[in-house]
């Protein structure tokens, strides 16, 4: 069309493109009112290829579905003519559609109706087209008979047998077979070419066959049609002749071919030759890129989406030992028109501007013809359209009105084939719409970014602002921004920011309005979240999940353990703020998410549960570098469940004396698995290891086997040798036995020697089995030096020690003398004695010993304990004095003094008398506190029970308390005679803390301390009383009952007499004083 123009054409359409000034085109949205409202030209949804194959078995489809508004009429071309399909009884046109279903069962022929279809899709706005449809049936002839002469070939020669299957629509698969069907076996030296001749670099003697056969598949027709079979006869000979390589395909030194952009291209090249030749590929100026793959053992090159960049040159080589053979393939890649940019609908506004673009490329260069409606635009009409521009690719509009709508087609072609693309132009006017719900309700999180959407549509695109409670001016900037889509953000949602928000659009042909009500709620936040736990196996875990949350928004809370939903059964127990897991074990191991939501927002957090538990039982026990003393144990960890292993306990057992006993050999730290064990000589071991964690201890592994070392004198020397006599004339020689593992060898027994101190006489000696020995016939409490050795059938062990041990003790012969006392105390005295010789205690001295009780109290009439009491002085100096305690005052004590040594006590010295002073009394007897009333508060008490002197009184001290708080300290003193005290409480709710103490001319005694009852009705004190177990209740209560049951005698003689009584008056009467009951249940008394 330019061409016609000439340049000044040129110039014209370049000035407009330079001024053009195009208005964005009107997105309809896909709501279901605009859309039944909306008036549009068709648009084809569907349609069959351009290159349609069909099957001759079945009936002829050929689709072509469109949509528009009103409902498209359709109507078809074949062949370039106007295909009448109410004229053909075969042919029918399904409802609200153009696809048309072409029907053989009455009879006809499928190749009939072979040719080129094209539908048109028609309402009052437009028309659009389908592609041109070439319609073929699927052929698959049979193979031509032939008689095939069989095929003699010599040793070592080239072969090729051809297949040349019959031409199908579209082309069968090939492939060769045996008559056993079995495919023929392919490899570098026999394979199918592309063309599917079976191809043999060099036959060898085990080629002869009788059943060669190619075989041809028809794809649509699902069948396999097989040609006659080869006979091949290989003429063997003693030695086959190398040859050099030479090509079976392609001949020559080079080839060419032609590839559309985006198909397969295969290159083949076969070659012959002794011994077989292998290929390699190469291309010219460079490498072979990653879309390049090798097939049929490297005699195929295959590029399977071919583009621009793989034209050039191609080399295959063929080599084996002899020598090589190349071929260059020369590779050409054209292109069918491909899209660069599409037209697309275009919808728009009564005067604005648009414009529809068509780019396609290709090799070569595709030519762009434009039709509207199905039919060609004539640039050089008499009266062309002036809101319409074609320029090459692109037509443009200005001002369009309404009735300007159309349907135009964009037809881009070359020598290999065409594009063929609907593009409609819809004028389009409409008061402004409101998409979305009405007076909807939107829930924001305070601070956080919020979208008040108000989807809208007009055409004119109508201008859209927002109002907030009906006031003020549009609302953008600031705090708030409007998009082009209607949407109003608020950057940061705050309390204040709530209300009722108005959209409003408005264009020429009127405007709407939409209302949003905004919430603003508080975060829901976890404010005290899980923490990680290191639980006891059996235990129970628990996990924390506290919520805040706004008061309005109900909350959901869930659990996930390990990211999945936890099941809560009988044992799992879940509560307001917490997760409880009793008895845990290791399947309760895992990451446990609570998970806290409301309808707008949530909160997570998580922890980890690990589960500890005892160790399992070391394993696999071996011993092993034995020696005569040591030997090695090595063991193998246990599982530690959680809880590092501290400590290893090595136990052993022996069968000798005490078998199936284990005891403790040696503990060691829990990273060791290996230790050397100390050992005793002559006893038969087996160990087992125990480990320890913070949990507790595993259960013991399983026994080693037994180790039994060899016998040797004893190593240990008893412990604990002593003497001592049970008698005065005799010392018993004692000690600790050796422990079964220190006997070191059998037949243990004891040497045991003695001999009086500092005599210079000989060792006396004796040999025991047991584990004491007495001395008869000694003199009394004398020293001896004693010693002892331990021997086995080994021989002896070493000696002990000489120790010192005593004969048996007598009774002291003498008694202290001039006992006397001095500082006489309220509760002590000093005591003085002259001591006793020596050597008169007959034993060893162990203490001076005083006897005192007392006699009676100063105080008459009060009873007294006469108990007799010791007390011990250990003394050895010339004057010895001492102090005795703990006595009371104000009594009249006596007391005397033995000497003793460990058996026996001496005979007693002179008794002496002495009188303590006056103390301070005891607490009173008892203090109690009662309250009858609410005003008044009576106190009693008793006098102590040990007064230590004469009484003189009683100090009361009480001050008011309230909680924590306390008033000022009062006090009152009352003669001894005095026991009770009544208190008036100034205001009905006071309460006091009361503090009492007796009182002699020493001072005061011990304070007895009180508070006044919590309630101003209670009775209290220390002895409180059961008001239902008192004589004078249970009588009145009998003598209440007896009076109620004669009542009700009288009133049963009356009715029976048919009398009358006031009832009505008895009922009304109230109840005596006596029985008004308090609402704690106690009984106030008038």
């Amino acid at each position: 069309m330019l061409a016609q123009g000439g340049p000044w054409a040129l110039s014209v359409m370049s000035l407009v493109l330079l001024l053009w000034q195009e208005v964005s085109a009107i997105d309809v949205p896909l709501d279901s009112k605009i859309q039944q409202d909306l008036k549009q030209p068709p648009t084809i949804m569907k349609q069959s290829l351009k290159d349609y194959i069909v099957d001759p078995r079945d009936n002829i489809i050929i689709e072509c579905e469109a949509k528009g508004n009103p409902v498209p009429t359709f109507s078809w071309r074949r062949n370039g003519k106007f295909f009448n399909v109410g004229k053909d009884p075969r042919v029918t046109m399904r409802k609200r559609s153009g696809t048309l279903e072409i029907s053989f069962r009455s009879g006809g022929r499928p190749e009939d109706y072979e040719g080129e279809y094209q539908c048109f899709a028609s309402n009052d706005f437009g028309t659009a087209l389908t592609n041109k449809i070439l319609l073929r049936v699927s052929k698959s002839p049979l193979w031509p008979k032939e008689v095939l002469e069989p095929v003699v070939v010599g040793e070592g020669s080239p072969l090729v047998l051809a297949c040349n299957p019959p031409p199908g629509l579209p082309p069968p698969l090939t492939f060769w077979m045996d008559s056993a069907m079995m495919p023929i076996t392919q490899d570098k030296r026999v394979s199918m070419g592309l063309n599917g001749d079976l191809y043999f670099s060099n036959v060898l003697a085990k080629d002869s066959h009788t059943d060669y056969s190619c075989n041809a598949r028809f794809l649509f027709t699902h069948t396999i049609q097989q040609k006659n079979p080869f006979t091949l006869k290989v003429q063997t000979s003693r030695k086959v002749a190398e040859t050099t390589p030479s090509f079976l395909s392609p001949t020559g030194t080079d080839s060419s071919r032609m590839v559309m952009r985006g198909e397969k291209l295969k290159l083949e090249c076969i070659a012959s030759g002794v011994p077989t030749p292998s290929i390699k590929w190469f291309k010219k100026g460079g490498d072979l890129n990653q879309k390049v793959k090798l097939d049929n053992f490297n005699k195929t090159l295959r590029i399977d989406s071919v583009s621009e960049e793989d034209a050039g040159e191609y080399m295959c080589m063929a080599n084996n030992q002899i020598g090589s053979i190349r071929h260059s393939i020369y590779v050409q890649v054209k292109a069918a028109p491909y899209w660069l940019d599409q037209p697309s609908n275009l919808v728009l506004a009564p005067d604005e501007n648009g414009r529809l673009v068509c780019r396609a490329n290709g090799n070569p260069k595709p030519h762009i013809q434009w039709l509207v409606n199905g039919g060609p635009i004539e640039s050089n009409s008499s009266l062309p359209n002036p809101s319409r521009t074609v320029a090459g690719d692109t037509i443009m509009f200005r001002s369009v009105q309404i009735g300007s709508s159309a349907v135009y087609q964009c037809n881009a072609s070359n020598d290999h084939g065409y594009l063929l693309a609907n593009a409609f132009i819809s004028i389009l006017d409409m008061a402004p719409r409101m998409l979305g719900p009405k007076n909807q309700l939107i829930k924001v999180i305070e601070n956080n970014r919020t979208f008040l959407d108000c989807p809208y549509f007009g055409s004119p695109l109508p201008e859209l602002r927002w109002f907030k409670n009906g006031q003020g001016s549009g609302l953008d900037g600031g705090h708030y921004r409007v998009y082009i889509n209607g949407t109003l953000e608020i950057k940061r949602a705050r309390a204040e920011d709530e209300g009722t928000y108005t959209c409003v659009a408005s264009n020429i042909l009127g405007k709407e309005e939409n209302q949003v009500l905004l919430e603003v709620k508080e975060p829901t936040r976890i404010v005290r979240a899980p923490e990680h736990q290191l639980a006891i196996r059996g235990t129970m875990a628990r996990f924390d999940c506290r919520v805040k949350s706004d008061l309005t928004l109900p909350i959901t809370v869930t659990w996930l353990k390990d990211d999945k939903p936890l099941s809560l059964g009988s044992r799992l127990k879940k509560d307001e703020d917490s997760l409880s897991i009793p008895n845990v074990h290791e399947g309760d191991e895992g990451t446990y998410t609570c998970t806290v939501k409301t309808e707008i927002d949530q909160d997570t957090a998580s922890a980890r549960l690990t589960v500890s538990g005892r160790p399992d039982s070391p394993m696999d026990l071996e011993l092993s570098d034995a020696k005569e003393r040591t030997i090695r144990l090595t063991w193998i960890h246990g599982d530690d469940h959680n809880s590092p292993v501290t400590l290893f306990v090595v136990q052993f057992e022996e069968d000798r004396w005490e078998s199936g006993k284990w005891q403790n050999l040696s503990s060691y730290p829990g990273d060791f698995n290996s230790v050397i064990l100390e050992l005793s000589p002559f006893v038969n071991y087996q160990f087992r290891v125990i480990a320890v964690n913070s949990v507790g201890q595993s259960l013991p592994s399983l026994p080693s086997q037994r180790y039994q070392t060899s016998g040797a004198p004893p190593d240990a020397i008893p412990r604990g040798l002593k003497g001592w006599g049970t008698k005065k004339n005799n010392m018993e020689i004692s000690w600790e036995p050796l422990l079964d593992t220190e006997r070191n060898g059998p037949n243990l027994h004891y040497s045991v020697w003695w001999r009086r101190k500092d005599t210079g006489e000989e060792w006396s000696n004796v040999t025991t089995v047991g584990a004491k020995h007495i001395v008869h016939d000694t003199e009394t409490y004398v020293p001896y030096e004693i010693k002892l050795q331990a021997v086995n059938d080994f021989g002896p062990g070493g000696e002990s020690n000489i120790i010192i041990g005593y004969s048996g003790e007598d009774k002291p012969t003498a008694p202290p003398t001039d006992l006397r006392v001095s500082k006489i105390d309220s509760t002590k005295v000093n005591v003085h004695w002259t001591p006793v010789d020596p050597s008169t205690v007959l034993g060893e001295f162990k203490e001076y010993r005083v006897y005192y009780w007392r006699e009676g109290s100063m105080l008459k009439n009060l009873r007294v304990n006469k108990e007799k009491k010791t007390k011990g002085f250990y003394s050895t100096v010339a004057q010895p004095t001492g102090i005795l305690t703990d006595l009371q005052p104000y009594s009249h004590y006596r007391i005397y003094m033995v000497v003793a040594n460990n058996r026996y006590e001496g005979p007693p010295s002179n008794h002496v008398e002495f009188r303590t002073k006056e103390g301070v009394p005891e607490a009173p007897k008892f203090f109690k506190i009662i309250q009858r009333s609410t005003d008044v508060i009576h106190l009693e008490w008793d006098k102590p029970l040990e007064p230590n002197g004469i009484l003189i009184g009683y100090k009361l001290n009480y001050q008011t308390v309230n909680g924590s708080r306390v008033g000022l300290m009062q006090m009152q003193s009352f003669l001894p005679n005095v026991t009770t005290y009544t208190l008036r409480l100034p205001e009905r709710a006071i309460r006091y803390k009361f503090y009492l103490a007796a009182l002699t001319q020493v001072g005061a005694g011990e304070v007895y301390a009180e508070e006044s009852p919590h309630f101003t009705n209670e009775a209290y004190s220390k002895d409180q009383v059961d008001i239902a177990t008192q004589g004078w209740f249970i009588g009145l209560m009998c003598a209440i009952a007896l009076i109620i049951l004669i009542l009700l005698i009288v009133c049963f003689i009356k009715r029976s007499r048919g009398g009358k009584y006031p009832v009505r008056e008895k009922k009304d009467l109230p109840l005596d004083a006596v029985d008004q009951k308090g609402e704690d249940g106690s009984f106030d008394y008038q």
